[in-house]
């Protein structure tokens, strides 16, 4: 089965980047696609990956969307997407506690301010860089509650696991979170 081209244009401006494998441990490269048609052009193993085969884009939103639904039936974590903007956020914050495990301290976190924001505040440093969910090193780990993500870093697979987040933009779906932190 051979795999059909996606009209998806890109602007002319648009640099995509696009890693694809031409063999087993090697990578080809190809910069500068006018559409993501010229991408998939012939590529039949875009439908049937072959084992351990990954891929990895960056590019605009046109370019991440196509590759997501060229590789929807590709096997969990197959595909790497790295976003340069966290997904918008629909509905209202509320307030929510957080206890942090290591110290056994409980932070309130209001409506409006990240959790990053309401535990430096408490005094408790956490390691931090975009505060927009797009960079993952103030990653956390979920001891108790369910996290709403609202990161561009998280899977699907690692999102619905719920033992991590990313507390710069992330909130808490109840009223309580315990942290490892």
């Amino acid at each position: 089965m051979s795999a059909q081209p996606l009209s998806v244009g890109l602007p002319p401006s648009a640099a995509a980047t696009v890693f694809w494998p031409r063999r087993p441990g090697r990578l080809r490269y190809a910069r500068r696609a006018s559409s993501i048609d010229s991408w998939y052009s012939g590529r039949s193993n875009t439908d049937r990956p072959r084992p351990g085969t990954l891929v990895y884009c960056c590019g605009p939103e046109p370019l991440l969307a196509a590759v997501e639904a060229r590789c929807a039936g590709w096997p969990p974590g197959a595909l790497r997407v790295e976003r340069f903007t966290a997904p918008a956020v629909s509905g209202p914050d509320h307030d929510f506690e957080v206890e942090l495990a290591n110290s056994g301290r409980t932070v309130p976190v209001p409506a409006g301010v990240s959790i990053l924001k309401a535990v430096e505040e408490a005094g408790v440093p956490v390691l931090s860089s975009c505060q927009e969910g797009t960079c993952g090193t103030c990653e956390t780990g979920v001891l108790g509650g369910e996290p709403e993500h609202r990161d561009a870093v998280l899977t699907a697979e690692e999102r619905a696991a719920g033992d991590v987040m990313m507390i710069c933009v992330s909130r808490c779906r109840g009223s309580r979170l315990v942290l490892d932190l």
